[in-house]
């Protein structure tokens, strides 16, 4: 794991180096330049694979080609044999590396199709003056990039790219509301007008001669495409069938030079990533990691305990507690390259700085819950539809209002925080369900928020371009493209990647293995959420395999107590979040209705948190 950075036309040395201090956190382990008149390439490295032969920039043979590179190929050695077949000439014994540099001059365009990995790297063609970039299929690792007259920039963290002094910083309205809106900003936008994020299964190709002129081009878009027959005996055909690639993922995800091991929250993901680990790895020297909280409705420690005993594993825990959490909210949302409005960054930013004590690779879970329909919104499909359908939308007002006179708890996805939600979801048309269950704030109070009209669909375009255009037409099948397509990149990994390269430390997706996800994207929406019961097919498959305690036992999710410490949190830590949205009585008027326990204003409240800590970009 590392970072990556680099430009072509205005720039110094010294602007470079700027560039790749401001990630040296991603890769403490080495840097590696190329220079040449024409192009300024930086790599900071995080030494996990072929420790003493894997420096970069690395060239090809006659140095026409060369690569820097953020991430792990897990097919790397079947390519290599591949490579070495046609006449390729390796200078490495087993770099994942070397292999996108020959496999770019013997497949050009079409390697990031052959990769199964995660990834964002860039290729310098000196021969051609072409720069050539990609990302993952799932958007795992970032890559940030400027285009404009006179400078083509790049880097893995906005505040990296951000160092160019040709690169401008003016923040983007739209991508401001869209913000709120979601609570993370969606690709390609990034906060900031002239900077865009490289989407997820994307590549760009852009001439040195003509900075502003860069062409991205989609190589692989999540799409569900089951089969036009089921076959009879489809459940234990396909049980066995995912067993054999999520093994054989997590098998492939064990190589490494440098100490390993998994997080653990005690449910059915992480704990089949545990197993197969735990299997594959070796014997009974496998560590597990997991955070806890006092609140017992959030905490799931006793789960992960349970689960690292009966498999194996050698576990460890920390419990995450107000005081200490108020202690590093500054430190993760101020180091953070833009605002995020996902909370649960806290725990996890603490998860992989406890576990960085003794590994440098991590295995997670993410991605379980998008491909196999995890998420409680699937049980919400049928009753919006309903609700939609039935009572007029002069009714639905009220009984929002209605439902505010709910007592509030503080509990993990209590009912009357389901009822609020899944209220404001529903009360829109079906393509704007996922979002506005999800939403910080809805359509109505960001327009009220920026003091500036906004519209749903405006908010929420790429939710509803998606839901249109999927190929797929069933509520389930759209849903898990949203998750997959939007939620899963712009929140779930960009989590896990901030928080763990904030202590270089890399974590690593079996569930998001090329394999694992085309065969997702096979199976019938009713083999994944049936009768009410989420994951289906994935709890069938692993009987046997993860105890039947875990398998059976409801989902929390990775959240943290937000509503409860909120309530502790001062008048002054929003103070910044008033100033930036230009309207501080709004939130002053929040933040005192949900201190006084009348109303529920986690999710907009941590959003503005997020905010205020990136009040300088507003300035």
């Amino acid at each position: 794991m590392c970072g990556i950075a680099g430009f072509a036309g205005a720039g110094t040395v010294e602007d470079l180096a700027a560039m790749g201090d401001a990630i040296r956190h991603r890769g403490p382990d080495g840097e590696g330049r190329h220079v040449d008149g024409r192009v300024h390439l930086i790599h900071r490295r995080l030494a996990i694979i072929d420790i003493e032969g894997g420096d970069q920039p690395m060239w090809n043979e006659d140095r026409s080609v060369c690569v820097i590179f953020n991430g792990e190929i897990y097919n790397h050695l079947e390519l290599r044999a591949m490579l070495v077949a046609r006449g390729h000439a390796f200078r490495s014994d087993h770099s994942d590396t070397e292999v996108l540099v020959h496999g770019y001059e013997e497949w050009g365009d079409e390697l990031p199709g052959r990769l199964n990995g995660m990834f964002a790297f860039a290729i310098w063609d000196s021969r051609r003056g072409k720069l050539f970039l990609a990302r993952d299929r799932f958007g795992k690792k970032p890559l940030y990039y400027c285009s404009q007259p006179g400078v083509f920039a790049f880097a893995s963290e906005l505040t990296s790219l951000q160092r160019h002094p040709s690169v401008p910083r003016d923040v983007d309205r739209r991508s401001l509301q869209k913000l709120l809106a979601y609570g993370f900003v969606p690709a390609p936008r990034s906060l900031y007008r002239a900077i865009e994020r490289l989407p997820g299964g994307c590549m760009l190709t852009v001439s040195v001669d003509k900075p502003d002129a860069a062409v991205v081009r989609r190589y692989w878009q999540f799409a569900i495409e089951p089969p036009d027959s089921i076959p009879a005996d489809a459940e234990r055909a396909w049980g066995e069938e995912l067993r054999a690639l999520l093994s054989q993922a997590v098998r492939r995800r064990l190589m490494s030079d440098v100490p390993l091991g998994v997080f653990l929250s005690g449910g059915i993901d992480s704990s089949a990533v545990l197993a197969y680990a735990c299997a594959n790895g070796p014997k009974g020297n496998v560590h597990s990691y997991s955070i806890g909280f006092h609140e017992p409705t959030f905490d799931e420690s006793a789960h992960a305990r349970e689960a690292a005993a009966k498999l194996g594993s050698r576990h460890h825990e920390e419990i995450l507690g107000i005081d200490r959490a108020r202690e590093l909210a500054p430190e993760v949302l101020g180091r953070l390259d833009e605002p995020f409005a996902d909370a649960s960054i806290v725990p996890t930013y603490l998860l992989c700085r406890f576990a960085r004590r003794d590994i440098t690779v991590a295995l997670g879970g993410d991605g379980g819950d998008e491909l196999f329909a995890g998420y409680d919104p699937f049980r919400a499909l049928n009753v919006a539809r309903w609700y939609n359908a039935l009572v007029p939308s002069w009714m639905q007002g009220g009984i929002r209002r209605l439902a505010d006179w709910l007592p509030v708890s503080d509990e993990n996805m209590s009912l009357d925080f389901r009822i609020r939600r899944g209220l404001q979801g529903a009360s829109f048309a079906p393509a704007m369900w996922n979002p506005a269950w999800l939403a910080p704030f809805s359509p109505a109070e960001v327009a009220e928020l920026l003091g500036e009209p906004v519209a749903a669909e405006e908010l929420y375009s790429e939710a509803i371009e998606a839901w249109q255009n999927a190929r797929a037409t069933h509520p389930v099948d759209r849903t898990l493209e949203f998750y997959t397509r939007f939620y899963l990149q712009d929140d779930i990994l960009a989590k896990s990647d901030r928080a763990s390269m904030m202590v270089s430390l890399e974590v690593r997706s079996p569930f998001l293995d090329q394999d694992v996800a085309d065969f997702a994207r096979r199976i019938p929406h009713e083999y994944k959420f049936r009768h009410g019961q989420t994951k289906y097919l994935l709890k069938s498959a692993m009987r046997g395999v993860v105890p039947d305690s875990i398998i059976d036992r409801k989902k929390k999710g990775f959240g943290i107590p937000a509503a409860k410490w909120l309530r502790d949190w001062s008048e002054a830590d929003f103070a910044r979040a008033g100033s930036v949205v230009r309207n501080p009585a709004w939130v002053a008027g929040r933040l005192a209705e949900h201190k006084s326990g009348r109303r529920d204003h986690r999710l907009a409240l941590w959003c503005l948190l997020a905010l205020g800590h990136h009040g300088e970009a507003f300035a």
